[in-house]
């Protein structure tokens, strides 16, 4: 048994019926609950230091907030903040947690806003419960990880199309598709805690949008499936799952065969969503983490250690003859009248988003700060990005020297946008177009996330 210390816990985070739904570039009102959004803890010690590694199921979670629920955690625990590892599944139907981007969502309305600041406080008390019971649940753990595959439910959603633009999402059986551009991660990472006297802890991560289930009821999506169905599978285990590098990866398979569109119904920005098959990807990623559990390689793991690092990143501003066509397009859509617009579907979107980052950027910043977060326990290691990577980075931060695994994750202590590859940017798409920041983004990421763990061997 290593030195290391192991905790879990969970807390119920859902919100109240009514509050503003994140995820789209369209107004939507919780209706009821399909499943519960939940906050897991995984605390970490190695008799001195410790650390504390939280999954919400939320859509996003600003970067203020997430300073603020570290400062209460740390003000209510004694850990240092830079030891509290916020994540967001990134479920695109659970609540607003910050007013601004609730205004910006196209919340308006005083009662919209009231319940997103409420949201907010109710949300800083549950994260603390759950460090605070996390901490209290330490006991020695023996670690071990292993790496599987979750097939065929990943798909690259950026396509190179036959009038050689670039489309996101261009919809399934299009017949302009040429081919998907990138690669899929399909692994399945996987850390195996077992513990004296304690039930064991899985932590289990994958990259793919959770962007399945749809609609105006609230669900943690497929990454809250995958924590239940791994539990219901394995007596006496706990279950924390992280989501990787996922912004140029969903769910949509544009060329399906067989029973694949099974529980699966046309959306209004043509992509197929359901419940049902939101269930199914949690049944492959959780069977991937059950192919390996039994065989994970154990390690040694007698030190903790985590740190920050705060970057400067180019800001992706607009030409001031761009500003005109981008202020009406923005205005039509902030207007409510989205139909008045020449396109559907996905492109809607992505006009729609890249009118919002030229407003947005118009009077600058040149340039944002961005906070890259670690946790590594022996040479397990946790590298944390505050927004949406391709697919890319995460697979160059699993190369770092010095570490048996290295699990990167996206919308980790704050929610700053997409950081698309360097080539995405001549060819196109949602993400580049909505993108706050200037083409190089993604590799700088890349190089300094490197550099950071390198600092933490």
């Amino acid at each position: 048994m290593s030195k290391i210390l192991v905790g879990f816990s969970r807390v119920n985070i859902n919100p109240m019926r009514g509050i503003g739904v994140a995820g789209y570039y369209k107004v939507r009102h919780a209706e009821g609950i399909l499943d519960d959004l939940e906050a897991v803890a995984l605390a970490l010690s190695d008799g001195e230091k410790k650390a504390v590694v939280i999954a919400m199921d939320l859509c996003q979670v600003q970067t203020p907030v997430c300073d603020r629920l570290r400062r209460a955690v740390a003000e209510a625990t004694g850990l240092d903040a830079s030891a509290v590892y916020l994540h967001s599944t990134h479920t695109h139907t659970a609540p607003y947690v910050d007013v601004e981007r609730a205004k910006a969502g196209g919340l308006d309305t005083e009662e919209d806003l009231r319940l997103v600041a409420e949201y907010q406080d109710f949300l800083c008390h549950r994260i603390v419960d759950v460090t605070k019971a996390a901490l209290e649940d330490l006991a020695p753990a023996r670690i071990g990880t292993g790496v599987s595959v979750a097939r065929n439910v990943a798909f690259i959603r950026r396509f190179r199309m036959k009038d050689g633009s670039v489309r996101t999402n261009p919809g399934v059986n299009n017949p302009d598709i040429v081919a998907p551009i990138g690669e899929i991660d399909d692994r399945v990472s996987v850390v195996r805690f077992d513990r004296e006297g304690a039930p064991t802890i899985v932590l289990a991560s994958f990259a793919n949008h959770p962007d399945v289930v749809g609609g105006n009821l609230l669900s943690g999506d497929w990454p809250a499936m995958t924590r239940r169905t791994v539990e219901k599978a394995l007596d006496n285990t706990r279950c924390i799952f992280l989501n990787g590098a996922q912004g140029d990866i969903n769910h949509v398979n544009v060329r399906p065969t067989g029973g694949f569109g099974n529980d699966l119904t046309r959306d209004f920005d043509d992509v197929d969503r359901g419940y049902g098959h939101a269930r199914y990807m949690a049944r492959v990623v959780a069977g991937a983490v059950m192919q390996i559990f039994d065989k994970v390689e154990y390690r040694e793991a007698d030190t903790l250690r985590f740190a920050e690092k705060v970057i400067e990143m180019p800001s992706n501003r607009p030409a001031p003859e761009e500003m005109a066509e981008a202020h009406r397009i923005n205005d039509i859509h902030t207007a409510g009248h989205d139909e008045l617009l020449p396109y559907e579907g996905m492109m809607l979107t992505t006009v729609v988003a890249d009118a919002a980052r030229k407003v947005r950027l118009e009077h600058g910043p040149d340039a944002f700060p961005l906070r890259l977060s670690a946790v590594a326990v022996g040479d397990v290691a946790f590298i944390g990005i505050p927004g949406e990577p391709f697919n890319g980075v995460g697979r160059a931060l699993k190369e770092a020297e010095g570490y048996g695994m290295v699990i990167p994750s996206c919308l980790v202590n704050g929610s700053e946008g997409y950081f698309p590859m360097r080539d995405a940017y001549e060819e196109g798409g949602y993400e580049a177009k909505s993108s706050n920041y200037r083409v190089g983004g993604a590799e700088r990421i890349i190089d300094e996330g490197l550099s950071l763990l390198a600092e933490l061997k």
